[in-house]
């Protein structure tokens, strides 16, 4: 199936198309998420004025210097996960990991991709796992992305990697946890999709973790996100695991990251 967008306009067409094509011309690796791949995944087509396509930290570099040779305005808009090429009012981001940091883009990204063809050009796919993985933790006020993570599963339950998705997860498993048990209430006839050693493997965890309750002082919540949790950890004392050595963000990423979130 070919992913494309028929109401697409023809100088964003041509600017993401030649964008896509200096990449594999210089041979870059690179990969198209949001919503080409979500098209492809739920067949839901969704027309946003931004591209993305997925690239490995190592790359980032080598993709902003390629795109900048084919005469576009690039930035890096902020150097712990997002760079942005654009002409005129469309852009193409360029992801390598997330904002609160967790999901970084690493080499599985790349061996589990999907064949596919946008905009009549053969690319690779974000694998679903990998998309449910960095989406699951979009629970912002302005955009909670709750809606894609159940579609996906809706979707492609029965070919997801069960057991690649609860290694992403790792010790954010409850959001994963979240996530399924919100499935099975937006779709009460769709609850035999989820595979049921998953559900009770972390049904297992929860009542775990209930016999024994962590007394760490941390609010999680700005995994979640970057800003209604800001009374947490600026005025209540927890602190913040987005920061190194907990999280993979220094504290001047995590400052930068709040300053810039919408009014």
């Amino acid at each position: 199936m070919s992913v494309s967008d028929p109401i697409l306009a023809p100088e964003a067409r041509e600017f993401y198309c030649a964008a896509m094509t200096a990449l594999t011309t210089t041979g870059v690796r690179f990969l198209v998420g949001g919503a080409y791949a979500l098209e492809r995944y739920t067949g839901i087509a969704r027309h946003t004025k931004d591209f993305d396509i997925f690239v490995h930290p190592s790359d980032c570099d080598r993709v902003v210097r390629v795109l900048e040779g084919e005469g576009y305005d690039t930035e890096l808009t902020f150097p712990h996960w997002l760079g942005k090429a654009h002409r005129g009012d469309h852009f193409v981001d360029i992801i390598f990991s997330s904002g609160n940091g967790v999901a970084l883009v690493d080499n599985d990204w790349f061996k589990y991709a999907v064949d596919e063809e946008v905009l009549g050009l053969p690319v690779k796919l974000c694998p679903p796992e990998e998309t449910i993985w960095s989406k699951a933790f979009i629970q912002e006020r302005e955009r909670f992305d709750g809606a894609d993570v159940a579609h996906l599963l809706r979707a492609r339950a029965s070919t997801l990697d069960w057991d690649r998705l609860l290694r992403r997860f790792g010790p954010y498993w409850r959001v994963l946890l979240a996530h399924l048990v919100l499935f099975g209430f937006i779709y009460p006839s769709e609850r035999a999709a989820l595979p049921e050693r998953v559900m009770k493997e972390l049904l297992r965890r929860l009542e775990g973790e209930l016999a024994q309750p962590d007394d760490q002082r941390v609010c999680q919540g700005t995994i979640l996100s970057r800003a209604q949790y800001l009374v947490d950890v600026q005025q209540w004392g927890y602190e913040d695991p987005r920061i190194c050595p907990v999280g993979n963000m220094t504290r001047e990423e995590t400052e930068r990251w709040t300053e810039a979130r919408p009014g």
